[in-house]
């Protein structure tokens, strides 16, 4: 069987443009995801009540900072995921360890995504 060629290398704006296409490619891949399609969800909820509390300039640069870096640990974790299930099709304890681990990371940026919030909230509803 003939091996793949492997892809020509770009550089300069045609660089960009590739690079560009292939986020475009990693976006489409990650919205199958069920969990990422609620992050963004979540993350339109998020900045509706920001509106409502009258959130100011900096929490939603802040909320949209967590937001981003969610989306960043989610994309990771659904590639752990992806290279795991090539590699060990059979159950095995090392891909369940490395699938738990990148799971462990989203659940960490969703807290800090869930406190960021409440404190907003705090801020804007109690203590005003």
């Amino acid at each position: 069987m003939p091996q793949p060629q492997k892809p020509e290398r770009t550089t300069g704006i045609k660089h960009v443009f590739a690079a560009a296409s292939y986020s475009l490619g990693g976006i489409k891949c990650l919205w199958k995801e069920a969990a990422f399609r609620q992050e963004v969800l979540l993350y339109l909820l998020v900045i509706g009540l920001f509106f409502l509390v009258g959130a100011t300039l900096a929490e939603y640069l802040i909320a949209t900072i967590l937001a981003l870096v969610l989306i960043a640990i989610e994309a990771l974790n659904t590639a752990i995921e992806e290279v795991v299930d090539h590699i060990s099709p059979d159950w095995s304890e090392f891909a369940r360890n490395a699938k738990d681990l990148g799971s462990f990371a989203v659940m960490c940026l969703l807290i800090a995504n869930g406190l960021f919030l409440a404190y907003v909230l705090w801020q804007h509803l109690i203590l005003a």
